[in-house]
């Protein structure tokens, strides 16, 4: 009995990392033979399929939120098959995937429309007819208008115009409290502003209530695509319905005050609402819709959080800050103490253009870039197999020590130098590049001048842990104590 009991136990014991090992490996085998029968000799780029179904997407999770960690995702793969081959096979967010992680691997797929497209994993959350998703005349057509209302130095000029009387408000009002949590509070104020330039919409319980759905909806679209209740792809699709709900009906709000005043709004909602292709076509609804929430999605949330990771940086480097505050001080006291600057101005803050930039490399606000290729396409002895998602993994390229010294201190010195050829993709590449990059730089500018002439802020946590989804921020949000400046 005992010796029948032992054998027992000695093949459970030997069968178990036997069974793990086949789980571990079956995804992997089952595409790399698919693989085989189409293409024969050709080679998939190195990596590993993760387990059925689920592929690597429970690893990313883990390293990004757990193990707050997330440029060793990344890393295991550069140790595990090399760093040659620039691209990387792997299982996620419910599809067969390609990571590519290096300056040339990401130039290439940034900048081959004809082989690459954009791919959302779930497309209807930012919009399917929204500038973000769309190709070709569509595509140039919407973002030739984007440039032209929000990036063109004309547009600039007015916006800084615009948003500083909210900026200067709202910090007034930080001081007030005495003690802020820095990501609510540039939230609110972005939002604010965002609301004016895009639907011209003052601050109100609705917007309050439009804050956080955009919220929930940026959560989502970083999650894994299970769609039923508790999960925060299906919070993100709901928040998408209310977010349409609520410009479907501002849309036909204008446009029965258009009816009865003849005067339409000058905003980028009313931009879009004119539009007309070569046909004499207007937008539809839907299309109005989804690109002022693929807009929102873009420039809120992001220069929301640089200008938060601006101020947890500067509290920890009091050199930089010195150095900031002593070229704004001067950039006010050469217009006669005006505290208002304007796009003009903009060009003679070095200093603050450097922390301007490393503030941006440093949040890696959008760490990937979204693309699917076209047809099969060969890269550097490999093959891409057509369909497949493609991730261009821009965060890796941020922190790599090969690309930027120190990569993880905050130094706006090092931009004294350009940074080496395409190292810096913060913007993404391509025909694809960030539409509205100098409207963040222009936002986060104005707000570091209006911070360092006229206040002083201390940390409350600043060995706080980072949180890493949906976007990276310090868990507490960026707790400070924040005054007005006592000393100038």
């Amino acid at each position: 009995m005992f010796a029948t009991m032992a054998i027992s136990w000695a093949w459970l014991l030997g069968a178990v990392p036997l069974l793990f090992l086949a789980f571990w490996h079956a995804a992997d085998a089952w595409y790399r033979a698919a693989f085989f029968l189409k293409h024969g000799k050709k080679s998939l780029p190195p990596g590993h399929m993760g387990v059925p179904f689920l592929g690597e997407t429970l690893s990313l999770l883990w390293y990004f939120k757990h193990a707050r960690r997330p440029d060793e995702f990344i890393g295991a793969k550069k140790n595990a098959y090399g760093k040659a081959a620039g691209m990387y096979r792997t299982h996620l967010f419910g599809s067969p995937t390609i990571i590519a992680c290096t300056p040339a691997a990401n130039k290439f797929v940034l900048q081959s429309p004809e082989n690459f497209g954009v791919h959302w994993p779930e497309p209807e959350l930012v919009g399917h007819t929204s500038v973000v998703n769309v190709e070709g005349a569509t595509h140039t057509r919407l973002r030739g208008f984007i440039l032209a209302a929000i990036n063109s130095p004309r547009s600039l000029r007015t916006i800084a115009a615009v948003v500083q009387p909210r900026v200067v408000a709202a910090l007034a009002s930080w001081s007030d409290k005495g003690t802020i949590v820095a990501a609510t509070e540039t939230k609110k104020v972005t939002f604010a502003n965002i609301c004016m330039m895009f639907i011209s919409m003052e601050p109100s319980p609705l917007t309050e209530k439009i804050d956080e759905w955009f919220g929930n909806l940026v959560a989502g679209l970083r999650s894994f695509p299970l769609d039923f209740p508790g999960t925060a792809f299906h919070r993100a699709r709901k928040c998408r319905r209310k977010l349409n709900a609520v410009f479907r009906e501002e849309l036909q709000a204008r446009r029965k005050k258009a009816m009865a005043t003849k005067a339409e709004d000058d905003d980028v909602m009313g931009g879009f609402m004119r539009m007309e292709d070569e046909q004499g076509k207007k937008l539809s609804d839907d299309e109005v819709v989804d690109n002022i929430v693929s807009l929102v999605v873009a420039g809120y949330e992001s220069t929301a959080s640089a200008i938060t990771w601006a101020t947890y940086h500067l509290a920890k480097s009091p050199d930089a800050l010195a150095k900031l505050r002593e070229e704004n001080l001067a950039m006010s006291e050469s217009k006669g103490g005006l505290s208002f600057i304007t796009h003009d101005d903009i060009p003679k803050m070095k200093y603050t253009a450097k922390v301007v930039e490393e503030t941006i490399r440093m949040a890696n606000i959008a760490p990937m870039a979204h693309r699917v290729a076209k047809r099969d396409v060969e890269y550097n002895g490999y093959t891409i197999p057509n369909g497949w998602p493609v991730l261009v993994w821009v965060r890796s390229l941020h922190t790599d020590p090969n690309n930027f010294q120190d990569p993880l201190t905050f130094n706006p010195d090092r931009w004294d130098e350009p940074a080496k050829p395409g190292t810096y993709q913060v913007f993404g590449g391509g025909y694809r590049v960030c539409a509205g990059n100098m409207l963040a730089r222009l936002q986060l500018t104005i707000m570091l001048h209006h911070l360092c002439i006229g206040y002083e802020w201390e940390l409350l946590n600043p060995d706080a842990q980072i949180s890493y989804l949906p976007h990276p921020k310090p868990v507490d949000g960026v707790a400070m104590t924040f005054h007005k400046l006592t000393t100038k």
